[in-house]
């Protein structure tokens, strides 16, 4: 029809793509676009959000929790520029997003006119696929590659489009002589790759004779969990998990140990230090420090992307290819490794470490402790629940506590470890999966930050459940600041929030924690009941957020901040005191070396004489 507007073009094209939700923000630089939307609406949902960064995390979300493109749209200027953030979240975790910015008018681009930014340039370190329109005979081409791109690649595709542009309608522009009409093809095809037969031999061989075989099974792996399950059987070899892998295999597998570094597990971390050939299967783990040392072990990476390869550390064969089709390929051929006490070792200390945490979880010390509430939500969540995680000590606590099952999904900003992504992760993934338990579990310092989104959650009647953990403090910073540097916590410290009031003042409902002993049945009744609803989890700021074993020079650094005037020095000490106590019969704890550390330092700082004057 002759009559429809550029901007019309592109919302009919996504439509014959497959995309169904956009979230965004309207503004007179996008209301192009918007009017497209309006016009289609029984055909494309559009989530209106409160800030655009929230879209692009929701579009990052959308992606990760479906694995279809997620796309996101905000205005010109200072609209594309929010979008920036979660965008920057897709591009580190290979979620394929497509991002639609408005621009001003196309012949003041430049000229320091009105939210005159060249989103074209601004999106470029960002984006695999970054243009701008030039009218509605360039839509269509752009829009088909833009998404093939976004698919194939696993990242940001960025089409800016200039406001005026986006009301010019179909022959306002000329196509040009080269341009030919409908020559470009609609669906974006994907393709299965696999490594060379020999490659395959060269892996199976590398692990013939090895004893001491584990597997690192991250992101990449999805999909093919039960057949990373079926090389571990074949190999005795336990999985260790990076956090974006956590539910790629199960926590209750018989061969899954936990995670892996300052968020892992201690027999995950046991496993790789003794460890004498390691399977890497679709992870790009960034902290080489946890991983195997330098000749140790003889190491095979599987990755469907070339440039990974040898990534973090040098792979001895590397498989290029898709894990599920490259798993199924190199089975037959694997050798079976009949010592299976490597294994069983680390699903004894596997035993332990759960132990430790059911502990942990099942404290009854007030102020309640963040494990508690990390805990009893994992008890309580339904068993195809997808729970939304967020970066601070949150995320320690779901790495450590949340012990995910078999058909539960679980994610969070992975590698660029974002603030703020929980909430409008769930949001996207209860619009995408609109029949399934939706959960946020965030600290109150990500929380604060999009706060807003939950009124997002009310409009569009979405039943997100969002647990906060509320200590009033940036936690993990606070930690940092002592551990790592062995400095006092300063400029942490944050004005209490009512999420209860909040949550019914934006017309949803609140519940208030902060007795351990009722924390399960309360989150049971919030789960349970209808529309969006917060919890708010009153706990301990001074729980110490442990990784799984204590590194020296950490302890060293934890004293330093006491006895340099951390303000809490008094009730930290006897948090940890009192934990080693509890804990001192746990051989997974690693609470010994720091308690003792601690006790000392701080108990002599205590002691030395006062001068006056």
């Amino acid at each position: 029809m002759p009559d429809r507007t550029a901007g019309e073009l592109l919302v009919e094209r996504l439509i014959e793509l497959g995309v169904d939700t956009v979230f965004g923000l309207p503004g007179d630089g996008i209301n192009g676009v918007i009017e497209g939307l309006r016009k289609h609406r029984d055909r494309v949902r559009f989530v209106h959000v409160r800030h655009e960064e929230a879209a692009a995390f929701a579009a990052c979300g959308y992606a990760k929790y479906t694995g279809r493109l997620g796309v996101c749209l905000a205005t010109s200027g200072p609209g594309a520029i929010h979008l920036l953030n979660g965008l920057y979240d897709a591009k580190l975790d290979q979620a394929p997003v497509l991002a639609i910015t408005g621009m001003t008018y196309h012949d003041l681009v430049g000229t320091l006119y009105q939210q005159d930014v060249n989103t074209d340039y601004l999106f470029q370190d960002v984006a695999v696929f970054n243009q701008r329109v030039m009218g509605p005979a360039h839509v269509v081409n752009l829009v088909d590659l833009a998404v093939r791109t976004a698919i194939a690649r696993r990242g940001v595709a960025h089409i800016t489009f200039p406001l005026d542009l986006q009301e010019w309608k179909v022959g306002d522009d000329e196509r040009s002589e080269h341009n030919v009409a409908r020559h470009s093809a609609v669906p974006p095809l994907l393709s299965v790759r696999l490594p060379e037969a020999a490659q395959l031999e060269r892996a199976a061989g590398a692990l013939r004779g090895k004893k001491r075989i584990a597997i690192l099974a991250g992101n990449g792996a999805r999909g093919a969990g039960e057949l990373v399950e079926q090389v571990a059987e074949r190999l005795a070899a336990p999985i260790i998990k990076p956090l974006l892998g956590k539910d790629v295999v199960p926590d209750d597998s018989p061969y899954a140990t936990g995670g892996v570094g300052m968020l892992g597990s201690r027999p995950s971390q046991e496993a790789l230090a003794a460890c004498d050939a390691l399977l890497i299967v679709g992870s790009s783990f960034p902290y080489m420090d946890y991983l195997p040392q330098p000749g140790q072990a003889v190491v095979v990476q599987l990755d469907d992307d070339t440039v990974r390869i040898g990534l973090r550390m040098p792979a001895d064969v590397g498989l290029v290819g898709d894990a599920r089709a490259t798993l199924e390929a190199l089975l037959p051929s694997l050798p079976e490794n009949r010592d299976r006490a490597f294994l069983e070792d680390a699903q004894r200390g596997a035993r332990d470490w759960w132990h430790l945490m059911e502990e942990r979880g099942s404290q009854d010390a007030v102020p309640m402790k963040p494990q508690v509430a990390a805990w009893q939500l994992g008890q309580v969540l339904a068993d195809d629940a997808i729970v939304s995680g967020d970066s601070g000590t949150v995320a320690i606590w779901a790495a450590q506590m949340l012990r995910i099952r078999r058909g539960q999904r679980f994610s969070l900003s992975g590698t660029l470890a974002s603030m703020a992504s929980g909430l409008p992760y769930a949001m996207a993934a209860q619009v995408a999966h609109p029949g399934r338990q939706c959960v946020a579990f965030v600290g109150d310092g990500g929380m604060e930050m999009l706060m807003a989104e939950f009124a997002t959650c009310v409009q569009y009647r979405l039943p997100v459940k969002v647990v906060v953990l509320k200590n009033n403090v940036l936690g993990m910073i606070k930690w940092e600041q002592m551990v790592f540097l062995g400095n006092p916590q300063y400029g942490v410290e944050m004005t209490p929030i009512d999420f209860v009031k909040f949550a019914e003042a934006c017309g949803g409902r609140g519940f208030r924690i902060e007795d351990p002993m009722r924390c399960r049945e309360q989150l049971a009744e919030a789960l349970a009941t209808e529309g969006p609803v917060i919890v708010e989890a009153v706990t301990d700021p001074h729980e110490p957020p442990l990784p799984p074993k204590v590194k020296p020079a950490q302890a060293v650094h934890m004293a330093e901040a006491l006895a340099r005037g951390e303000p809490n020095r008094e009730r930290i000490a006897l948090t940890m005191f009192r934990n080693s106590l509890d804990e001192a019969s746990y051989p997974a704890s690693p609470f010994g070396a720091l308690a003792r550390i601690v006790r000392r330092l701080f108990g002599a700082r205590r002691r030395r004489p006062e001068v006056s004057g």
